[in-house]
């Protein structure tokens, strides 16, 4: 087992309340996104997670906090910043003393690095390693104790396409093994393929907390594109159901109803049609609308041409 239960974190800066509340599970066998813009407090509810920031409420790994667990690496393993390494020491031997630490053989240090792709430069000082190779090397000190747990704030910032694709398919993986990952992403297109369950933030405030369809399908921007010769008697029919219709060339773009009632509502109006696709919102889009990102990151002072 590897539940993860948070319960009214909370942090404070002065007057600013960063993190305010908040409260969710993270269960075995799923992979749980965090998301939140720029600034909501992610990075700084995981280190309330961790213990690594005073604040307020508690969280549990399988009922004991972080402080508590002997050998935590053994239980949870965490990547909270980029290149979290001695520059000069090599990236087998800063692994190799995470593990004396942990009491973790030697030998899963070379295990971790042939399964993170740092075999080659596993003797080379981490100072000249990329960003993307730091962040392998962080990883592989995640995976090092062979945890339950694993809490991870932007792991893939700085890989590649095919890195980020290798870091999908392992945490998938380890999530299928019954582990317990929760990870942090900017990067929402990967995240919607990735994750299981989110938890969505918006100013240290907890906004959505469940799974990615869910999440997706309460977005009111999802919609329902209709093709039909008899627009002018399917538009009163659509508007009676409170329907939002828009044009798009010969495609009525109608929101606020589903695809049934469309066709029942065209049935009973007497109208053709030729073509009734629905198109759910994205994970961005629902993102942005849950956040209010769309007008709060708006610039004051630049009209839409990118002038001032």
């Amino acid at each position: 087992m590897a539940l993860i239960e948070a319960h009214a974190l909370g942090k404070s800066y002065g007057a600013n309340r960063a993190v305010d509340e908040l409260s969710f599970v993270v269960h075995p066998g799923s992979v749980t996104g965090f998301l939140g813009p720029n600034g909501s407090g992610k990075s700084t509810t995981m280190r309330l997670m961790l213990g690594l920031d005073r604040g307020d409420g508690r969280t549990t790994f399988d009922g004991k906090a972080f402080s508590e667990l002997e050998h935590p690496m053994r239980h949870v393993g965490t990547l909270l910043e980029a290149k979290p390494f001695h520059p000069t020491r090599k990236a087998r031997n800063h692994l190799r003393m995470l593990a004396a630490a942990n009491r973790i053989p030697t030998s899963r240090v070379d295990e971790v690095i042939e399964l993170v792709g740092l075999a080659s430069v596993s003797d080379g000082k981490p100072r000249k390693f990329s960003l993307g190779m730091g962040q392998r090397l962080g990883i592989a000190a995640a995976l090092l104790g062979d945890p339950d747990t694993l809490i991870l704030d932007e792991p893939s910032n700085g890989l590649d396409p095919q890195g980020i694709t290798w870091l999908r398919n392992l945490l998938k993986h380890l999530a299928g093994e019954g582990r317990s990952v929760f990870v942090s992403s900017h990067l929402l297109q990967e995240m919607a393929v990735l994750a299981d369950q989110l938890v969505v933030i918006g100013r240290g405030k907890m906004l959505a907390n469940g799974a990615v369809d869910d999440f997706i399908s309460h977005s009111s921007l999802g919609a329902v594109e209709v093709r039909s010769p008899d627009a002018n008697l399917l538009g009163p029919a659509l508007d009676a159901l409170g329907a939002t219709v828009t044009h798009d060339e010969a495609t009525l773009i109608v929101r606020g109803v589903t695809a049934e009632q469309i066709g029942d509502a065209a049935h009973d109006a007497g109208a053709r049609v030729h073509q009734l696709v629905t198109r759910a919102a994205t994970l961005e889009e629902a993102f942005l609308e849950a956040t209010g990102l769309s007008e709060e990151f708006r610039g004051s002072g630049v009209d839409e041409g990118g002038h001032a």
